[in-house]
């Protein structure tokens, strides 16, 4: 039996991962200096769970055959430093994924934007064409326990390819260790300040990205993008190239209708980001063998990947989605979507300021226009969140600088922002709250509510 020991297991990945290799049979045990929910449940209830919190390398001995090394580990760790002494492998999750899907055709999906929605897109296919396959996926998906699975039987992984940093150890972008048969990059837009420090740094990681295609792979990319289709289509590149862009489609009173020569395919999803992933996801289905066919008629059923334009509330021609959205890019196509898809509604549009590159203020600049479309636009930012992220406090009139939009609202008080939404709300409405935090503790069902009464 193998013997895996994770050091930081109770990260999201990490988590998920240790629970996969349980489920294969192996012997996985794990420390943390803090786990939270639901990772803390999830472990506990399969006897994963750390019986203590805090490192110690007497838990790493010479009958582990691998340890996974988590981001949230630095490289001082006393157990990780015990490994090194005793010789043991050690891995950062991504490539222990890749090592664990070798001889196996991986699917690795890239880019700023979209990466989740378009993986969620293909497993929902594959599983409704009856296909086996593993994953690696950064959300939470209907209709599975677990967000990473590795089977001994299946032939394809579908891997969402995070651009971040995988390890002390590992200091480069996750979707370089995983050396894709197949592709795809869905948009490039500037992100992760703190650790890319320049546009240009930032797109060479996905430069390096294409060039480690495995020989005889595939690129499918977006061509709507000016960056990714620059990058895909420079001479270098050895991949065969698939481009794609936005589908033939008509907005139907709120539904997105597909206009395909197999005939019309009403989505649940819509925006024209979630039209070209769709297409994405259309294409590297092509390239494991699923048709046109069982595609469209897989996607009929797609309700869109979990924190993606979920629907919170709706009562006559008012209605209220919540959206991950918190990068210009992400935050622009989202407002876009919204509006396209409710033309002839007031579009009250919400976003929190809450990663690090969102509350630095040399970032700020970079969302000028994103909320243009909206007709009324509230900025929120939790003070404590700053502090946290050891940041300078912004003053509001540089936040409504950066969005370029002098009518915008800035504010840092749950409350406040619950008797904005009510005085901006109107009937017809649209009201649209865009973040990756929880707005300091707002109970967003209970502003819904109040937003459609």
């Amino acid at each position: 039996m193998h013997t895996v020991h994770f050091i930081a297991i109770g990260g999201s990945a990490m988590h998920n991962l240790a629970i996969a290799l349980h489920q294969k049979g192996y012997e996985v045990t794990g420390s943390d200096d803090e786990i939270f929910e639901p990772s803390r449940s999830r472990l506990d209830r399969l006897g994963l769970l750390p019986d203590k919190l805090g490192w110690d390398p007497l838990r790493v001995h010479a009958g582990i055959d691998a340890v996974i090394l988590g981001m949230h580990a630095r490289a001082d760790n006393p157990e990780l430093i015990r490994a090194q002494e005793l010789g043991i492998p050690v891995f950062s999750y991504p490539s222990y994924f890749h090592e664990q899907t070798r001889d196996k055709t991986r699917v690795v999906i890239g880019g700023s934007h979209g990466k989740t929605t378009i993986t969620s897109m293909i497993i929902h296919v594959l599983r409704h064409a009856g296909v086996e396959f593993d994953y690696l996926v950064g959300a939470q998906l209907d209709g599975f326990d677990c967000m990473v699975r590795l089977s001994p039987t299946s032939r394809v992984a579908i891997i969402e390819g995070d651009e971040y940093l995988a390890s002390a150890l590992e200091p480069v972008p996750k979707f370089h260790l995983y050396r894709p048969d197949i592709a795809l990059i869905s948009g490039i837009a500037w992100d992760h300040i703190n650790v890319f420090k320049t546009f240009e740094s930032y797109v060479d990681q996905f430069r390096k990205f294409i060039q480690l295609i495995e020989p005889g792979g595939k690129l499918v990319y977006c061509a709507e993008d000016a960056e990714v289709k620059r990058l895909a289509e420079e001479p270098e590149v050895q991949a065969v190239r698939i481009p794609y862009g936005v589908p033939a489609h008509r907005i139907d009173d709120g539904t997105t209708v597909l206009l395909t020569p197999r005939g019309e395919v009403p989505l649940h999803v819509f925006g024209r980001h979630n039209l070209m992933n769709l297409e994405g996801a259309r294409l590297v289905c092509h390239q494991l063998g699923i048709g046109d066919t069982v595609f469209f008629e897989a996607v009929r059923g797609f309700h869109g990947a979990a924190r993606r334009l979920e629907k919170l509330a709706e009562q006559g021609r008012k209605v209220v989605y919540k959206d991950f959205a918190h990068s210009p890019s992400k935050l622009k196509a989202t407002v876009e979507a919204v509006r396209e898809q409710f033309p002839g509604r007031r579009l009250v549009a919400c976003m929190e300021l809450h990663t690090y590159s969102s509350l630095s203020e040399g970032f700020l600049d970079q969302y000028a226009g994103a909320m243009d479309r909206a007709d009324a636009a509230i900025v929120f930012y939790d003070p404590h969140a700053v502090e946290l992220k050891r940041l300078p406090p912004i003053p509001p009139e540089r936040i409504q600088r950066g969005f370029a939009r002098a009518d915008l609202q800035v504010l840092s008080d749950p409350i406040q922002l619950m008797g904005a939404v009510r005085a901006a709300q109107a009937d017809p409405g649209v009201l649209l709250m865009m973040s990756s935090g929880n707005f300091g503790g707002l109970d967003l069902l209970a502003l819904s509510e109040a937003f459609i009464a």
